[in-house]
């Protein structure tokens, strides 16, 4: 009897291997990026369209405060500003192209505000992990600047990735739970007048 119960550990030990190894694959497929673009309902769309995107996350980034709410941040105290945090595959889709789709869907003329959201807590950002995203961050805005289809100046931060805190559930897919109130607040704000205003076609509405 001990030995037939070695020989089926054994065997189990083996039939699971093979798919930790996988585990382990889909792992290190994966890669994060985090943008600042006002409010955050807004940013997740544009990315959960993109083929290799596997999530999207509403959240804040870049403040002082462990485990801020949305009333802290939103009060402009805390330092965060509202972001979207993407985990995606490299493979399928590129950090380039994450970049290119994070311009055309923000106003980088304006310092501390997005559209009709004011304050700091909606200034936009890329906020990198790792110096290749720094690399190719700092190169598309000074590509931007060169070849910017609108006049002013841009004050899209690009800093380090700090400690990002997912927002509260409700905030999550809210374009998806609340079309109504999403498509209301979207157009109120101006948003996409705005972003066709800046990019023309390439706007991402």
């Amino acid at each position: 009897m001990k030995r037939i119960g070695i020989s089926v550990i054994v065997l189990v030990m083996l039939s699971v291997q093979p798919a930790l190894s996988q585990d382990k694959q889909e792992d290190g497929a994966r890669a994060k990026a985090t943008f600042a673009g006002g409010c955050f309902w807004c940013m997740e769309g544009p990315f959960d369209k993109l083929d290799g995107v596997f999530s999207t996350t509403s959240g804040y980034i870049g403040g002082h405060k462990k485990n801020p709410t949305y009333r802290e941040v939103s009060a402009g105290t805390t330092g965060h500003t509202e972001a979207v945090q993407i985990v995606y595959d490299p493979k399928k889709v590129t950090y380039q192209k994450l970049l290119d789709v994070f311009w055309v869907n923000i106003d980088p003329t304006v310092k501390d505000r997005q559209f009709c959201d004011h304050g700091s807590q909606y200034r936009s950002g890329i906020f990198y992990h790792g110096e290749e995203q720094q690399k190719l961050a700092e190169a598309s805005k000074q590509n931007l600047e060169k070849d910017k289809p609108f006049e002013g100046m841009i004050f899209t931060e690009v800093t380090e990735a700090t400690e990002f805190y997912p927002a509260e559930d409700y905030h999550q897919d809210y374009y998806m739970k609340n079309p109504i109130r999403y498509k209301f607040y979207r157009y109120s704000c101006g948003r996409d007048k705005r972003l066709t205003e800046l990019w023309g076609d390439r706007a991402s509405h």
